[in-house]
């Protein structure tokens, strides 16, 4: 096949698209420059698609003998991405940025892309297993489950997944480094990235309060009602904060108190105690079946609902395109706007995702 080998830079692409041409395919390297700012440096491990990663990915990409390019993405990446994330922040959800990231730039905007110029499919480092069962895509856990990435890529189509590769999907991530040290690639001991990309400090609050501005509102506490203090704005919390809160007096019984729920239109901010966190019923909307086949009356399943860890058994049910999933153990931290996916459990090939929605409420 022509394959386009997404390289952001790290080892982990290098290693598939050095698989790839193994493989037998022709092979084309791609950058995509997703800042449009991008630094000169990388802080650690924080960071990513900066000047040094597009170097780095050409370097790999010359030891691999490949051809390489680097396709400007940055506007696409600010408005489907960091907009996106900025507003759900604003409407009081919590986004995945990664997730959305994968669905709307690397499986839709260069898979486009890449089908217009005639590629038969696109590459990439993700650690997840993908398969054709009689032309339908099968989408696996990875053999490595610590570095298990099927979360993130639950979200896409089944035509997407047709003509997608992920050539790390039966490798443990020690292996995939030892390899690159064999090949010969200088990102074999890179760190890998971390956090928000577009956040490379990591202070999400100063990055949405300098877009969003302050909209001050109270902190309440939601069993009494009792204003407990000030806050600038719903954007600085999340449903399960536990730190930062604000709030100079103890609960009455001196323990820690959570964001229970935020509600963007007054700038009420809820917290309680840890007991009041857990939830027993997920409701999510807008859902995709990977493999093409929507569950049929209720479903035992395995359900998670943050890209590591939230992770429990449940039993989901479809109504049009409403979710309703009776979890069998009670959850704590769930927010509207986290994507919950669904997996069924299978001894022998692994965990099977059966799908994905956006999550709108809690019971």
């Amino acid at each position: 096949m022509r394959v386009l080998a997404a390289m952001s830079g790290g080892v982990d692409s290098a290693v598939a698209a050095a698989r790839a041409v193994d493989a037998g395919h022709e092979v084309v390297g791609v950058h995509l420059a997703l800042s449009a700012k991008p630094g000169t440096l990388r802080t650690g491990s924080r960071g990513c698609c900066t000047i040094e990663d597009s170097g780095d990915a050409r370097r790999a990409a010359d030891i691999l003998g490949i051809p390489f390019y680097i396709w400007d993405f940055a506007e696409r990446f600010t408005e489907e991405v960091i907009e996106t994330f900025v507003g759900e922040y604003a409407a009081g959800r919590t986004p995945n940025p990664c997730v959305t990231c994968n669905e709307k730039i690397k499986f839709e905007a260069l898979l486009d892309k890449a089908m217009a110029l005639g590629f038969d499919a696109v590459a990439t480092g993700h650690y997840a297993r993908l398969s054709l069962v009689d032309g339908v895509p099968e989408l696996r856990r990875s053999v490595d489950t610590g570095k298990d990435q099927s979360y993130v890529l639950a979200s896409l189509t089944p035509e997407q997944l047709r003509h997608s590769l992920f050539p790390l999907g039966d490798s443990w991530k020690t292996d995939v480094r030892a390899e690159a040290a064999s090949r010969g690639l200088s990102v074999a001991k890179k760190p890998d990235s971390h956090d928000i990309c577009f956040i490379p400090d990591g202070d999400t609050k100063s990055f949405l309060e300098k877009r969003l501005g302050q909209r001050p509102g109270q902190l309440v506490d939601a069993e009494t009602g009792a204003v407990l203090g000030e806050h600038t704005g719903v954007h600085g919390f999340t449903v399960g904060q536990r730190k930062g809160l604000g709030i100079e007096a103890p609960a009455p019984d001196g323990r820690p108190r959570y964001v229970l729920s935020l509600e963007p239109v007054s700038g009420t901010v809820k917290v309680g105690s840890a007991r009041d966190l857990g939830v027993n019923v997920i409701e999510a909307d807008r859902p995709i079946w990977p493999s093409e086949r929507p569950l049929d009356g209720p479903t035992e399943c395995v359900v998670q609902v943050r890209a590591h860890g939230g992770i429990v058994e449940a039993v989901a049910e479809v109504s049009g395109d409403e979710v309703t999933i009776q979890l069998r153990e009670p959850l704590r931290g769930v927010a509207p706007g986290q994507v919950v996916v669904l997996y069924r459990t299978d001894a022998t090939e692994g965990d099977l995702v059966l799908g994905s929605a956006k999550i709108s409420g809690t019971r």
